[in-house]
């Protein structure tokens, strides 16, 4: 059961309550007891994708499923039993799970970590069921304990995070998932709703200057305003941008007059602004940010060049090589699905915020 729900944590999401252990006899046929617990499980998966790993880790774990219909002895057994007020009703999962109201070692546990939650059929609290369950079976709490595997990560020593790299890496996702982990405030780069940059990835000798300046100007507004709102409500501030952007993507765009004009006008308002408590950059190797841009299919990106993304990159080290007083994290992505594999975001929570 340990290992279970340590796999549960690398694998499908945060754990956010554990009831204690309960032994009960075999239910509908002949065999040894059974330890059963409930745990309540934070996940950015559907509930498809969660059933496939549960399935998954019961294999891991021994578990061997046979076509008989009868009830048999298992060495793990992962049920998802509630998903909020969701009702699903499909061939592979029923949702809330059909039997739960009839089984005392289900209820039990359930209602230790879940007891005032409504069950959305039969409209009544976990605790309501339990105390009108007709099952007398047996059932006795045991003194072992389950352990939650998951760590606290610390980012009490931030006040502004920003997230930076090359057009693919990431980072919007990043910023975002660990805004909604960490209870952060988070501000994403207003890029959509620019509308130079169609034009630039079409013609960019014309369009570069305008579209580098409605970018300075939009950055600078975005972040004066929302990093001055102080939020009572959240932990600290997670950005996918530094401004710092503007200049790097400015030096590979801009011809050189227009850079010198453009650079006097940044080191103006850049002087302004708050600076990250730490600046995180996620580097990731060309052909697999080619790929992600082809993924998320923005139309005005599918002919972004190689080279293109390469001036970048270099751009970016540079400036990371030249900066002195930031406190900054160059965090290499390659090979990592962090969206996908929780195992992968899990490790970068590391890297940025250790134990």
């Amino acid at each position: 059961m340990q290992l279970a729900l340590d796999k549960m944590y690398l694998e499908i999401g945060e754990i956010l309550q554990i009831s204690a252990v309960y032994e009960t006899p075999a239910w509908g046929f002949e065999g040894d007891s059974f330890l059963n617990a409930c745990i309540a499980v934070s996940s950015r998966f559907t509930s498809e994708e969660v059933l496939d790993k549960l399935l998954k880790i019961e294999t891991s774990l021994g578990r061997s499923r046979t076509n008989a219909n009868t009830y048999e002895n298992r060495s793990i057994d992962l049920d998802i039993l509630l998903l909020g007020a969701e009702i699903i009703d499909s061939e592979l999962l029923k949702v809330p799970h059909l039997q739960m109201q009839n089984r005392k070692f289900v209820l039990l546990p359930l209602s230790d970590i879940a007891s005032k939650e409504i069950h959305p059929v039969l409209k009544k609290s976990i605790s309501q069921l339990l105390a009108e369950t007709t099952d007398a079976s047996p059932i006795e709490r045991i003194s072992e304990q389950l352990i939650n595997p998951g760590k606290s990560h610390s980012f009490q020593n931030y006040n502004y995070i920003a997230i930076e790299g090359n057009i693919g890496a990431g980072k919007t996702s990043l910023a975002t998932m660990i805004s909604q982990d960490f209870n952060a405030k988070l501000i994403l780069e207003r890029f959509k709703d620019n509308p130079f940059l169609p034009k630039f990835y079409e013609d960019q000798h014309r369009y570069a200057f305008p579209l580098e300046m409605s970018f300075l100007a939009d950055r600078y507004q975005q972040l004066s305003d929302d990093l001055a709102q102080y939020d009572l409500f959240t932990d600290f501030i997670v950005s996918d941008y530094d401004v710092f952007k503007s200049l790097i993507f400015a030096k590979i765009t801009l011809q050189e007059d227009e850079y010198s004009l453009y650079n006097k006008l940044f080191s103006i308002i850049y002087k302004e602004l708050l600076k990250p408590d730490l600046y995180v950059y996620l580097y990731q190797n060309t052909d697999r940010l080619l790929e992600n841009i082809k993924t998320r299919g923005r139309d005005y990106e599918q002919n972004i060049q190689p080279e293109y993304l390469m001036d970048i990159n270099k751009s970016y080290l540079s400036y990371i090589k030249s900066q002195t007083d930031i406190n900054i994290k160059v965090i290499d992505i390659t090979g990592k699905d962090f969206i996908n594999n929780r195992e992968d975001y899990l490790s970068i929570l590391e890297e940025i915020a250790p134990f």
